[in-house]
């Protein structure tokens, strides 16, 4: 379906994206999204690295989740690209138009880009281990032996190789979380974005998750992670990005963006959500 005729910008960042040899480098380029009359993202640029962590912080309503949502192309954007290590998320560009991909391609694409949404998404009629192995076995084709193996090792490393045969309605909220964690890891993402991971869990449940979380950024994975727990940003972000009214309002090193933000609009957002003792 043809989306829109290409700017010459668009053109020139589509063909130098394409030759990119790279595991886990997102480019966004110039995104804008609305929903109705209202622009939620508005002229968003953003480059992560291979192999980085990067944090997402900003007030409810200031795009933060979709912005993550276009990455895999859950949303469709009005205009901008979005691109995993040079290609296309959603899109091809052909006779200087975008041409949206077959639903087909587009699911092949998003086994590439893990997510962890705030709400688990198990499916409640399976185990814990079946919850791990569906997407390789049915969305990837891979053996059964071998994706079983796969899963337990994975469930092993979040910290649940002995809850493997669990029902969700079994777990607590962190460990469910666990187990959404372990089923993103099982189809060998590129990168994987994290969705407020830890908004619906109680507050004694939080540190489990994001001592797994810290455990994937010490393995080299790329990651995008929207979340509201600063000590966690401060501790393991490469990147902090602080979004606003949707836009980038900021970014840097978690250190300066704590310590010495050069906007006021950050300084006024964490000066009411790090605690007077946070200690940098």
């Amino acid at each position: 379906m043809n989306r829109r005729i290409l700017t010459e910008q668009e053109t020139t960042t589509a063909g130098r994206a394409a030759s990119a040899p790279t595991r886990g480098l997102v480019e966004v380029t110039r995104v804008h999204k609305s929903f109705g009359t209202t622009e939620v993202l508005k002229d968003i640029s953003l480059t992560v690295q291979p192999g980085e962590v990067t944090v997402i912080l900003g007030p409810s309503g200031s795009g933060k989740s979709t912005l993550l949502r276009t990455i895999n192309h859950l949303e469709k954007v009005d205009s901008g690209l979005v691109s995993i290590d040079g290609e296309l998320v959603g899109y091809v560009p052909r006779g200087g138009r975008l041409h949206e991909l077959k639903e087909k391609a587009i699911l092949k694409q998003r086994t590439e880009i893990g997510m962890v949404f705030q709400s688990f998404n198990l499916f409640p009629h399976l185990t814990a281990l079946q919850n791990v192995m569906e997407a390789p076995l049915y969305a990837q084709g891979r053996g059964k032996a071998e994706v079983e193996q796969r899963a337990r090792e994975l469930l092993a490393r979040v910290g649940l190789g002995d809850r493997a045969d669990a029902y969700p309605r079994q777990l607590s909220g962190g460990q469910q979380q666990r187990v959404a964690i372990a089923r993103a890891l099982a189809l060998d993402p590129k990168i994987l974005l994290f969705d407020e991971p830890t908004s619906a869990l109680d507050p004694e449940l939080v540190g489990e998750v994001l001592d797994v979380i810290r455990d994937l950024a010490r393995s080299g994975t790329t990651l995008i992670v929207v979340t509201h727990e600063m000590g966690f940003a401060r501790d393991v972000a490469d990147t902090v990005v602080f979004m606003d009214g949707g836009r980038i309002v900021e970014f840097g090193p978690p250190r300066t963006m704590f310590s010495r933000p050069k906007e006021e609009r950050t300084r006024a957002f964490l000066s009411k959500v790090i605690e007077p003792a946070f200690n940098l």
